[in-house]
């Protein structure tokens, strides 16, 4: 059994590392609690933990799972899981959160949501809260996975709110990105859009059950055929549309089947590794933005001024380009 952690505050980097390399649930906690710290001192201390575990990351398999409310995210996420322990597997799920830009509030729900992955000793559930913004799902979702993978989680689930741009930012952080999507509505190919199309490696038609199953076999053809339209011709990996039932654990076999042999050919073809190398490289841009930013509104100056040049624009009395310019030059950026 691993030594008890010591309080946040008083642990090095050492006693991160070691502690998150042997498993240490405790401290893989407080790491995480570093990552979303908006404190400088915890950035830092968070930023040197992730360079020293850097080598021991990389090797799970990361999935990303979106649909909108209702489709069975969390019931599919929590019987896939399971399936997966008894595999011998360990599972990690980061539950992007949709914190409330008007309240700052959050629902974490997720360990009640998926009830019996979050009793399992080889499962670990972390909502991610966005603060209502996308730099902070990529900069947190990103080194918690990393933090994860670093303690010996080798599957590591993304699972997102819904459909809508965070699809995208998601998307580029997993090795596949799985669309659930429900049938029976009578429009369902108007109640996914083109971009979410684009992005998805598998669509997986969920509660095709009871009474439902029919209806679900018909919209396998439909989205197959939406496929055909936006997928590249002579593309290594046509993405496939199957029928599942989180809830009944149909079907799920065969997507983690699916799952694996995705991995597989764009092993084989190289496509894999170009991957995960521009995700990084587009980590480290959306971190570069998210830093500029930050830096930005530090500037004595502009946290002055940039109320008023906010509502300026809001007001239409001042263009927007001219207030981009005007704040730049508070940071000492030439114009351009």
């Amino acid at each position: 059994m691993p030594a008890a952690a010591a309080p946040a505050h008083r642990m090095s980097v050492p006693d991160y590392v070691a502690g998150i390399a042997a498993g240490d649930r405790s401290v893989l906690a407080r790491a995480i609690t570093l990552v979303e710290s908006t404190n400088p001192a915890h950035r830092r201390l968070a930023q040197t933990v992730l360079q020293e575990l850097l080598p021991t990351t990389g090797n799970a398999v990361r999935l990303g799972i979106t649909g909108v409310p209702g489709v069975g995210k969390s019931t599919t996420i929590d019987q896939l899981g399971m399936n997966l322990l008894a595999a011998g597997h360990k599972v990690a799920v980061l539950a992007i959160d949709p914190t409330s830009k008007r309240t700052g509030g959050s629902i974490l729900g997720d360990k009640t949501r998926m009830s019996a992955l979050s009793q399992e000793r080889n499962a670990f559930i972390r909502p991610s809260p966005t603060s209502g913004t996308l730099g902070g799902v990529t900069r947190r979702t990103r080194e918690t996975m990393a933090l994860v993978e670093a303690a010996g989680f080798d599957v590591v689930i993304v699972e997102t709110v819904g459909v809508g741009q965070s699809e995208v930012s998601v998307a580029d952080m997993v090795d596949f990105f799985l669309v659930l999507l429900l049938a029976g509505g009578g429009d369902d190919l108007q109640g996914i859009k083109k971009g979410i199309i684009e992005l998805a490696d598998m669509i997986a038609i969920n509660k095709a059950d009871g009474d439902n199953v029919r209806r679900a076999q018909r919209a396998v053809g439909d989205y197959k055929h939406a496929l055909q339209i936006f997928t590249p011709a002579g593309a290594a990996w046509f993405p496939p549309v199957l029928t599942i039932s989180g809830l009944n654990n149909q079907g799920l076999k065969e997507l983690w089947e699916k799952i694996l042999e995705h991995r597989k050919t764009m092993t084989a073809i190289g496509t894999f590794q170009e991957r995960r190398q521009s995700q990084a490289v587009s980590w480290m841009r959306d971190m570069l933005e998210d830093r500029l930013m930050g830096a930005l509104r530090a500037q004595p100056q502009v946290a002055v001024e940039l109320p008023g040049i906010e509502a300026a624009v809001r007001d239409g009395t001042l263009l927007p380009t001219l207030a981009v310019e005007r704040l730049m030059s508070m940071m000492g950026f030439p114009s351009e």
